[in-house]
């Protein structure tokens, strides 16, 4: 007969194993004295919930870029979330929306999709009607982050710099997505997503990477006019590499 503590502290530890695969969501990727020092455990404690996602494929670690391996010794790991390991957050209903998405499109066609993807969109962002001056923007963007964080969307910003101080713009990035198993077959619903997000802030936006597409969070840039045009931006702490300026006639959908 286990002992009367057992229930638990099973529940203690399924409750850190959540904190950290939550932290890994919003934050990745992180290293592991990152972890350690968000939550306040210790490294043995951090190791044994790394090691445990790994195994189960729910995680996995990658070696630092250049410019993140600051003083002596071998730059920390950086650990971040798999495919899989996302797919087991709030994706029950995936099979069920992809197949009324499907019977939406046979019956309506394309456009009931899109009018469908944008009516969605519209609703998470409420009555937000923001947009304009650039010293506005940040604040702006905080607001649409914050709509859709409510949704479930995990998002965050992030200001990104340029040569001499300037600030170029602003990401809007989001580490979870309660719909990319169904935006991955209707890239409808990313699109609509920028669409939105441009119309709401009032100015030009460009989507740099999706989690229907495999990356580790959709992120949105939207460029603020306060930098020389040839100044170059700063590696973004998120994903340890330069993210580009977009420019008006180089706009992606997903």
């Amino acid at each position: 007969m286990p002992p009367l503590d057992a229930a638990p502290a099973a529940s203690a530890e399924g409750q850190t194993r959540a904190a950290v695969v939550r932290l890994l969501l919003e934050s990745g990727p992180v290293t592991a004295g990152e972890i350690g020092e968000r939550l306040g455990l210790s490294a043995a404690g951090v190791r044994r919930h790394l090691d445990a996602l790994i195994d189960a494929g729910d995680a996995v670690a990658n070696p630092a870029a250049a410019w993140q391996h600051n003083g002596r010794g071998r730059p920390a790991k950086r650990f971040q979330l798999t495919a899989a390991g996302r797919a087991k957050l709030n994706h029950a209903y995936d099979d069920l929306a992809s197949a009324a998405m499907r019977q939406l499109r046979e019956i309506g066609g394309d456009e009931a999709v899109r009018t469908f993807a944008r009516r969605r969109i519209d609703a998470i962002l409420g009555d937000l009607t923001i947009g304009a001056a650039d010293e506005d923007l940040p604040a702006a963007v905080g607001q649409v982050a914050a709509a859709l964080t409510r949704a479930g969307y995990a998002a965050s910003t992030q200001k990104v710099g340029g040569s001499a101080g300037f600030l170029q713009g602003v990401q809007i990035c989001q580490h979870h997505c309660p719909v990319s198993h169904v935006a991955a077959e209707f890239p409808e619903l990313c699109e609509a997503e920028q669409q939105a997000f441009a119309a709401v802030l009032g100015t030009h936006v460009q989507r740099l990477a999706t989690i229907a597409n495999g990356d580790c969070a959709c992120t949105t840039h939207v460029p603020l006019q306060t930098s020389p045009p040839d100044s170059s931006p700063e590696p973004s702490p998120l994903y340890g590499s330069p993210v580009p300026v977009p420019s008006p006639h180089r706009m992606s959908n997903e």
